[in-house]
């Protein structure tokens, strides 16, 4: 398991984020820019590099820093608390993203959220767990996330599309307060933009044995990161801390890409808050 984003991805984009150059941040980090520039798209440095300044001059936590420099990562998680929930990872040149397939345990009805690169191994556990695919939340639009979609509707017609797009059908768009039922558990959403405009994290509840929320998030937050802001970092900022890091503690994060987290490791480990 590692992170999605490394040490190194991590200081470029608060150097994006804070309009900072990277002849400014290689001069707190004690590197030429040329080496900076290199272990900005590595993550790797033959020199020892004054990662406080760095946190200083881009506004990371230091401390936070240093133990994603230190190589921490979230604790590995036991599903067993949530049966029904499967993570599927698909892959295409090196470029790995997650969608995640939720059902109820009596009725077998699924949702699935976002539909990764490839349908094979969404369908492939649809049917070997006998269910019927319903719904399909999309977090946001970006290619990655819904390069499987046309295949996934062909052979699931029936099942309701449900995205915060503006360019999407109306009966497609996520609705303010709507209760999606699946069996018995409760689907609801936040807008979440930032990332991409219509970035939505959805919140699946009222599980069995009283598991904690999960909240499929997509690229709106890593463990121990936060997605591209493409221009609107401060909105990202925003909305992580009011519609996710205000979740309670024991929240599962289910991110795009990279592995599982939850509020209580975020808000005690990712360096951007």
């Amino acid at each position: 398991m590692q992170l999605e984003d490394h040490i190194g991805d991590i200081v470029r984009k608060a150097c994006v984020m804070n309009n900072i150059s990277s002849a400014a941040a290689a001069g707190a980090a004690g590197l030429s820019e040329e080496k900076f520039k290199n272990f900005a798209k590595t993550g790797q440095s033959a020199e020892k590099i004054n990662l406080a300044a760095v946190a200083k001059l881009t506004g990371l936590n230091p401390a936070k820093l240093e133990a994603i420099a230190g190589g921490w990562l979230p604790a590995p998680k036991d599903l067993s608390a949530w049966r029904e929930l499967r993570v599927i990872t698909t892959a295409d040149a090196g470029l790995n993203v997650n969608c995640y397939l939720v059902w109820d345990e009596v009725q077998r009805d699924a949702a699935l959220f976002d539909t990764g690169l490839d349908a094979q191994p969404v369908l492939d556990m649809i049917a070997a767990e006998g269910l019927t695919l319903r719904h399909i939340f999309i977090t946001h639009s970006h290619w990655d996330h819904v390069e499987a979609l046309p295949k996934i509707r062909a052979a699931w017609p029936k099942a309701r599309v449900h995205t915060s797009s503006k360019t999407a059908p109306v009966d497609q768009r996520n609705k303010t307060s709507e209760i999606i039922h699946l069996g018995g558990l409760r689907i609801t959403h936040r807008e979440t933009p930032g990332h991409a405009d219509d970035g939505v994290t959805y919140l699946i509840g009222n599980w069995q044995e009283d598991a904690p929320h999960v909240a499929i998030v997509g690229d709106t937050l890593f463990a121990g990161s936060m997605g591209n802001g493409n221009g609107a970092w401060e909105l990202a900022k925003q909305t992580i801390r009011e519609q996710i890091l205000s979740l309670p503690p024991e929240t599962l994060l289910c991110p795009g890409h990279g592995p599982l987290t939850t509020v209580a490791e975020e808000k005690a480990h990712n360096p951007f808050f």
